[in-house]
């Protein structure tokens, strides 16, 4: 009965013969004993093995204990936050030191690769050091394939950000939190202690920045676990422990983008604007926590605000910038009247347009002071326009030579260098008119 039983338990549950099927094949067996003696063994061998399993089993854990600089604890957790007037979900990311317990938040809207790298990135930076391993779960955002024991297939990013700051990546086994117990109970603690007295913040870097201020102020009130001090205290004596981390790691995740004909890119539902002269033609994007960086032929062509939202239904938006168009209004003014991207204009260039396109012709001048700022400093050009609306002459030509005499009268003047002689004057000569006369009675001397 008992073989039947172990069988029976390394089945699917859906699988597993009952209680009344057992006694049913055992009395084909022979069995003549009763149904509920047959239920009272099973009851007790069940109990049995409650029993191992709490004494033996997944129940019975052993303490661990880290030298200084040895090793540091990484998790991801869910928290709500009030940001610019809005409630929305955040992926807090926590961090904390083995052995002094120190530890740092930092809330991100989503949990992605980028994310991943910006905040041990700035963990490193508030705890001081980096130390020589890592203890994270199987995030997708480390491990692409857990394989058999500790066998993981790590993603190639997440490698270079290891190799960067030089510390050794461990990961848990599955459904095995307890290998990490200090930073999940870290996840629980901030819940209750940190995240309740949360107010309302503009934006996610003023979060970001009292969290961190939150977390080094309870390093100085909370008490180490094991030691009799501080965890400021104990933090002190490990930070020397702790490799230098250095330059700050590059944390983007890089695709390549296809630029369509209207000069734009798209990621994450949303469009964003690329220099017309890279229209048709594949990019480099790079993608931060916060910004997009657009990169081709070893150059950055643009930079812009990433846009993230979680509402589903809610079409994407198209982020322009006008002055990627200035090569095509070179060759297409028209499109000044109707293009998307010069509704953007600052107000002053808006004033110049509705002037310029009232007369034939101006919408090609209107693209050629526009392109102005290709060649000269925007600000400079804007002024010069300013004046010459000021002036009632809002003509190209007004506009060019009021911008010259603007970067004209920036030029400083050079100061003269007071360089030194290299001959000097030691025995000044005496003035003698007379070797004159001299000269005049020589016979040699050419009438």
């Amino acid at each position: 009965m008992r073989g039947w039983l172990v069988l029976e338990a390394a089945r699917p549950r859906k699988n597993r013969r009952t209680a009344r099927r057992l006694h049913e094949d055992l009395v084909a067996l022979g069995y003549d004993g009763s149904y509920g003696r047959v239920a009272a063994f099973i009851r007790q061998w069940k109990h049995e093995q409650h029993q191992a399993r709490q004494t033996t089993g997944r129940g019975v854990f052993v303490p661990l204990c880290f030298q200084p600089g040895e090793a540091f604890q990484f998790d991801w957790g869910e928290d709500w936050a009030v940001i610019a007037g809005r409630r929305v979900k955040l992926q807090v990311a926590h961090t904390k030191l083995s052995f002094s317990r120190a530890f740092i938040l930092r809330a991100y809207p989503l949990q992605t690769h980028e994310m991943l790298f910006d905040a041990l990135t700035e963990a490193f930076r508030v705890l001081g050091g980096v130390p020589r391993r890592g203890i994270f779960d199987n995030m997708k955002t480390a491990v692409d394939r857990i394989g058999s024991g500790k066998a993981r297939q790590v993603n190639l990013r997440f490698m270079a950000l290891a190799s960067h700051y030089l510390f050794e990546a461990t990961f848990c086994n599955p459904a095995a939190g307890w290998e990490k117990g200090q930073i999940e109970k870290t996840v629980q603690d901030a819940r209750r202690h940190i995240w309740q007295d949360l107010p309302a913040f503009p934006d996610l870097g003023a979060l970001n920045a009292w969290l961190e201020a939150r977390c080094l102020d309870c390093w100085e009130r909370l008490q180490h676990i094991e030691l009799a001090r501080s965890i400021a205290e104990v933090h002190a004596s490990e930070r020397p422990h702790l490799m230098v981390p250095g330059r700050p790691f590059d944390g983007f995740v890089e695709q390549t983008k296809r630029v369509s004909p209207t000069c734009l890119i798209q990621f994450e539902g949303n469009r964003y604007s690329v220099p017309a002269s890279f229209a048709n033609r594949p990019v480099s994007l790079r993608v931060y926590p916060d910004r997009l960086r657009i990169i081709a032929e070893g150059q950055v062509l643009c930079v812009h605000d990433r846009i993230i939202t979680r509402s589903h239904g809610v079409p994407g938006r198209t982020v322009y910038d006008w002055r990627h168009y200035l090569a095509v209004i070179q060759r297409k003014p028209g499109a000044l009247r109707n293009g998307a991207p010069f509704a953007e204009l600052p107000a002053t260039f808006r004033t110049l347009q509705d002037q310029l396109l009232r007369r034939p012709g101006g919408d090609r001048e209107m693209a050629e002071i526009l392109a102005l700022v290709l060649q000269h400093d925007e600000q400079a050009v804007l002024c010069a326009v300013e004046l010459a609306l000021e002036d009632g002459v809002a003509t190209k030509t007004h506009v060019l030579n009021t911008l010259h005499r603007l970067i004209d009268a920036k030029r400083t003047v050079v100061p003269r260098l007071d360089a030194p002689q290299a001959l000097v004057l030691e025995h000044e000569p005496c003035a003698d008119t007379g070797r004159y006369d001299i000269l005049r009675r020589d016979s040699r001397h050419a009438s």
